[in-house]
């Protein structure tokens, strides 16, 4: 069990990640290659993944274990790939050498791992590419659901805040956690106490943590609680189907049933979601979303200053209904130019 001590204070500094954690995600998605193989959510996508990786991903899969400790300086919190990857290339030498005799003690030390341990500059811009290369062939090809699936746990989250206050909000989090304040008690491992101490909370919804939630090893470090996101998580990694997208593009219009694909796929998207992905214009994206919603495929619900767009029992058979295979790749339109822009 996992005992999270909160002060007043630290009720008062609790956050929700803006969107999905790359260095978490690339953790935590490396923990799933490294699982079984008839995982029930992730099999399929690790068997597909494993034979992607570029070789550099060796060393990362080294470095994280799926049982037991992984280093908490591969984990930084920050929003964007590159700015994760600055701050593992900039760990203290005695954060590395904290961190690897860690696990090095829970593996066995290994003669590869000397180098990094000591703060060797190649090492450490090694394992800084490595990162790189997992991201861009393996999570940037599905970062858009992700990001999805993040971006509508963290609206139901707010939401909670919104109706409920604080008390909802951490009571919601996941059947494995458990708020009495002042003590957010989580199913863990081992025993442990985490005492805040006014620092705040941020809370990290993700796709790839599956099960139980998890924290950073080091409790003098900045306080985070990683845990799985709710809403529709096990569609991210399969692609959607579709019994005829002829047929379905016939029928709404291509535009219009690749909207419907796009909620369908995610379990729910914002309109700048539809914007950003089918690259059309916000008003367009508004206009298809009424049409559905007037058709009975979707529902849409606000939340604070943002629509979600749901589907419904009808929109999922609509798209789904009669599916023989997988759906044919779908093509974009292209991004439109500068020359494009100004005429």
């Amino acid at each position: 069990m996992l005992r999270i001590h909160f002060t007043s204070e630290d009720v008062g500094r609790i956050r929700i990640a803006a969107g999905p954690v790359p260095a978490w995600e690339m953790l935590l998605s490396l923990h799933a290659l490294r699982g079984p193989a008839d995982h029930g959510i992730f099999g399929p996508w690790r068997a597909r993944t494993l034979g992607t990786l570029d070789p550099s991903a060796r060393l990362l899969l080294s470095l994280a274990p799926p049982r037991g400790y992984s280093p908490d300086f591969l984990t930084p919190a920050d929003n964007d790939v590159e700015a994760a990857v600055d701050a593992v290339r900039s760990t203290a030498r005695a954060r590395l050498r904290t961190d690897l005799t860690l696990l090095a003690g829970q593996r066995g030390a290994a003669t590869w791992m000397r180098p990094l341990a000591e703060g060797d500059a190649g090492a450490v811009r090694r394992v800084g590419t490595a990162m790189l290369r997992y991201h861009q062939r393996v999570l940037a090809p599905a970062w858009d659901r992700i990001h999805a699936v993040v971006a509508a746990e963290r609206a139901a989250r707010a939401a909670d805040l919104l109706d409920g206050g604080v008390e909802r909000m951490l009571s919601g989090l996941h059947p494995q956690i458990r708020w009495e304040a002042p003590v957010l008690s989580v199913a863990y491992p081992v025993r442990k106490d985490l005492h805040l101490g006014g620092r705040g909370l941020l809370l990290i919804p993700s796709y790839f943590c599956w099960g139980r939630p998890i924290a950073l090893y080091d409790t003098g470090l900045d306080p985070v609680l990683v845990y799985p996101a709710n809403r529709g998580a096990h569609r991210l990694v399969e692609p959607a189907h579709t019994s005829d997208g002829d047929s379905l593009a016939r029928l709404l219009g291509a535009t219009r049933a690749a909207v419907l694909e796009e909620i369908v796929a995610a379990e729910g998207v914002t309109g700048a979601d539809i914007v950003r992905r089918l690259h059309i214009s916000a008003a367009s994206a508004s206009e298809h979303a009424t049409v559905l919603r007037q058709s009975g495929l979707i529902v849409s619900h606000r939340t604070a200053n943002t629509v979600w767009h749901l589907p419904t029992p009808l929109g999922r058979a609509v798209l789904d209904g009669g599916t023989r295979g997988r759906r044919p790749p779908r093509t974009y339109p292209p991004r439109p130019t500068e020359a494009d822009r100004v005429r």
